[in-house]
């Protein structure tokens, strides 16, 4: 029977601990190169997974991640022996990513995807002044805060969960809307949107209270406005052990303490 994932190509982090189970998985398996690869094996933590599907991104090729970092919420377990039985039977989780359009103070526009949240960020000892619009409809015309941030299911327990956002299971078709540190109105925990939602954020007094918006690694400084939505054309696929799928470890965490 033919294999799924008989090429495969291995890209790791700079730490020892993953050079080293470089050099242990590609003597073992071959490293085929990228493009003709059937899938990627990321070995790392969260930070070189979310890397790798950036790189990946709008070619549809499976990525699996093992574990060779301090943080492995989307990795599975690291072994050297029988990777390809369970790359076979390793289940899929596809997400899509967030699309950011922001404008800074000259005029200028910047495009970018995010996989786990789009974030707002104050830049000075001041904190920023917010106003946002959800489907063309103003609905909270000033947020005081250090900042806001729209994270997808599979970014809910990242940045999110740190500042008090709900987990979110990956299929639900929604994003957590949620302040960073808010002072005004200090009631308000923020709220959940259907996924087909497209959000737009406009930054009050930029001059006096310069924001910055991230999307994933990727960071824009003294913005005026951010606009977001879902990119339902790109599809990100990951590979996880059964009984360790994504949605059994988002699920997992609401138990944890």
């Amino acid at each position: 029977m033919t294999e799924r994932f008989g090429a495969i190509s291995f890209v790791a982090s700079d730490t020892p601990e993953a050079q080293a189970a470089l050099d242990k998985l590609v003597e073992r398996y071959g490293n085929a190169a990228p493009a003709a690869a059937d899938v990627v094996v990321a070995l790392g933590g969260d930070g070189l997974m979310l890397q790798t599907l950036h790189r990946f991104l709008g070619t549809g090729k499976p990525i699996y991640g093992m574990n060779c970092g301090s943080v492995g919420f989307l990795m599975n377990e690291f072994k050297e022996r029988g990777l390809r039985k369970r790359l076979e039977a390793a289940e899929r989780s596809v997400v899509h990513p967030l699309s950011m359009q922001a404008v800074d103070q000259n005029g200028a526009t910047v495009q970018a995807k995010a996989i786990n949240e789009v974030s707002l960020l104050r830049r000075s000892y001041q904190a920023a002044k917010l106003r946002i619009s959800v489907d063309g409809q103003v609905r909270l015309s000033e947020l005081i805060a250090d900042g806001l941030l729209l994270a997808t299911p599979a970014g809910s327990t990242a940045y999110n969960l740190s500042a008090n956002g709900p987990i979110l299971p990956l299929d639900a078709p929604l994003l957590a809307l949620t302040p960073i540190s808010a002072f005004r109105p200090r009631r308000w925990r923020g709220a959940l949107l259907p996924d087909h939602a497209e959000v737009f954020i406009e930054v009050l007094e930029a001059d006096k209270r310069p924001v910055s918006a991230v999307a994933d690694h990727t960071q824009i400084d003294e913005v005026c406005s951010v606009s977001i939505a879902i990119d339902r054309s790109v599809d990100l696929v990951m590979l996880h052990d059964p009984g360790h799928s994504l949605d059994e470890r988002i699920l997992r965490e609401q138990f944890g303490y």
